[in-house]
């Protein structure tokens, strides 16, 4: 039952053999209705000591308020490749490190 609830949540799903590896873009969908995407990176590798190959997975996923922000930071990681010119930083609105909950935390009296 639980492959079954897991297939419905994914409504596309595109694999890009490359070598010894290969890339998996999936979309899926929460219970909520959001979109968004993971990518998973498998590698084929051989276990010397038991002679047996294995594949490692990693697995990212980016969600849809994220879009942008990904789009226009892979945009600069390959205009550097070709070009060698440090493009400009993508601009961030808000803070990724979340000094906001931080100050917020200030504010609260842990003694008890």
């Amino acid at each position: 039952m639980e492959n079954q609830e897991h297939r419905k949540e994914e409504l596309y799903s595109q694999a890009i053999p490359a070598g010894k590896r290969r890339y998996f873009f999936d979309v899926k969908e929460t219970r909520g209705g959001d979109k968004f995407i993971t990518i998973t990176e498998s590698r084929k590798l051989f276990d010397n000591n038991t002679g047996e190959v294995y594949f490692e997975k990693n697995k990212m996923f980016l969600y849809k308020e994220d879009f942008d922000k990904f789009r226009q930071g892979f945009a600069n990681a390959l205009s550097f490749i070709e070009t060698g010119i440090v493009p400009p930083p993508v601009v961030v609105e808000e803070s990724w490190r979340g000094d906001d909950v931080d100050s917020k935390l200030d504010d609260i009296d842990f003694k008890f």
